[in-house]
């Protein structure tokens, strides 16, 4: 049996928002509470010469938790992307206030190359869904 996870109707509706902004496939709220979003990007890859649409290697995840009296929280984010798109996703973030923590790739021998940025906030959760969706847009 599924664990019910205690969340308060406000942390329901701002997580519901948040996903929205971000325009997430699935979202859900575990234990913490922690809002957790996640929507796969359309790409075009092999990894050792075989097509995969595996949602390890597509994904975009976003979170919230940790909300103070003020209303801002840890915002976290992560996303998959060309190795040629990386300077500009950097540069996006940045410009938005939004620390990037990690820049690596997850696989060998795939084609394109492909790899994965990791972010952080502390920031109310609406305005870093939408700093994230400002500088992820171009990804597509």
């Amino acid at each position: 049996m599924e664990e019910q996870v205690k969340a308060s109707p406000h942390f329901k509706r701002l997580c519901n928002q948040f996903s929205k902004i971000l325009g997430g496939t699935e979202h859900e709220i575990t234990k913490g509470p922690v809002c957790f979003v996640s929507r796969n990007r359309r790409i075009n890859a092999k990894i050792l010469g075989r097509k995969t649409t595996s949602p390890l290697v597509r994904y975009q995840l976003f979170s919230f938790e940790s909300l103070d009296s003020s209303g801002r929280g840890l915002c976290l984010g992560e996303t998959a992307l060309f190795q040629n798109q990386v300077n500009r996703l950097l540069t996006n973030l940045r410009k938005n206030g939004i620390k990037v923590t990690a820049v690596h790739n997850h696989w060998l021998f795939e084609q394109p190359r492909l790899m994965y940025i990791h972010w952080e906030s502390i920031d109310n959760p609406i305005e870093f869904a939408k700093k994230v969706k400002r500088s992820i847009a171009f990804l597509g």
